[in-house]
């Protein structure tokens, strides 16, 4: 009898483009984000009185109908001691990438929408934080999907971790230090940690000063006028820097944490 056909080889285990990769992980971070809602909201508890009681409603984003979630004001944190975190060794920025921890914390901070918007300096805006530019052909009041909010948070997360890591040269950094930097690029914008514009923040790093760099975390304006996110933001940032606390200083520990 005549051998039969040879069978197609299959690969085990394939390996997703690179890009698919990113995009599972951002949405398996939505996905948790969503759960931590919902334990929030099982959970029953109000807002606690205080500066940060009143916050922007969907505070967890993609809350604003990005990943189909209702609009409704998320429920408080419940105050609690900060959770500790174990410090990672220092290694150089060139081997470190931004965590799930900062993606969600830089996801719960600027929210999300899929209509162009100005933001507090009267810049075009969409998605997580995502500044217009001329290449997007957006203009305010369009509508975007939620593929392209995606492509725009992994498109300025990465250059938000290139800033950081021709800002900080051969300065090795933890995991945190590594995503604070990353969340003050991504908040501020590279061109305003430069020399210039940030002779205090590039002395630090020059000088390997860890305390000073972490002095230099905060960014209160936005178009030269005080912004209290800003203030909240940066207070939230140094934490992240010097004691690896990812937990928003204003609210204590997410319901969904606290046991």
């Amino acid at each position: 009898m005549p051998a039969p056909p040879p069978l197609p080889s299959v690969a085990r285990h394939p390996t997703p483009p690179s890009g698919r990769r990113r995009r599972e992980k951002l949405q398996s971070i939505v996905a948790r984000l969503r759960e931590r809602r919902r334990s929030r909201s099982r959970r029953g508890r109000r807002r606690t009185p205080g500066s940060l009681a009143r916050k922007r409603k969907a505070a967890l984003a993609f809350s604003v109908g990005v990943m189909g979630l209702s609009s409704g004001a998320m429920p408080a944190s419940v105050p609690a001691p900060a959770v500790a975190k174990t410090f990672d060794k220092r290694r150089p920025a060139a081997l470190l990438s931004a965590s799930d921890d900062l993606l969600e914390t830089v996801i719960e901070e600027e929210g999300a929408r899929r209509t162009v918007y100005r933001d507090v300096a009267g810049y075009p805006t969409v998605g997580v934080g995502h500044l217009v530019s001329r290449a997007d052909h957006l203009r305010v009041g369009d509508r975007v999907s939620r593929d392209r909010v995606l492509d725009f948070l992994e498109q300025d997360i990465a250059e938000a971790q290139q800033g950081v890591r021709r800002l900080v040269g051969d300065l090795p950094l933890s995991q945190n230090e590594y995503d604070a930097l990353v969340d003050l690029a991504f908040n501020v914008g590279q061109g305003n940690l430069s020399a210039e514009h940030s002779p205090g923040l590039n002395a630090a790093i020059q000088a390997r000063d860890y305390e000073a760099i972490a002095a230099e975390l905060d960014y209160h304006h936005a178009d030269g006028h005080m912004a209290r996110g800003l203030v909240y933001r940066s207070e939230r940032r140094a934490n992240m820097f010097l004691n690896a606390s990812y937990t928003d200083p204003g609210e204590g520990v997410p319901a969904a944490l606290a046991a």
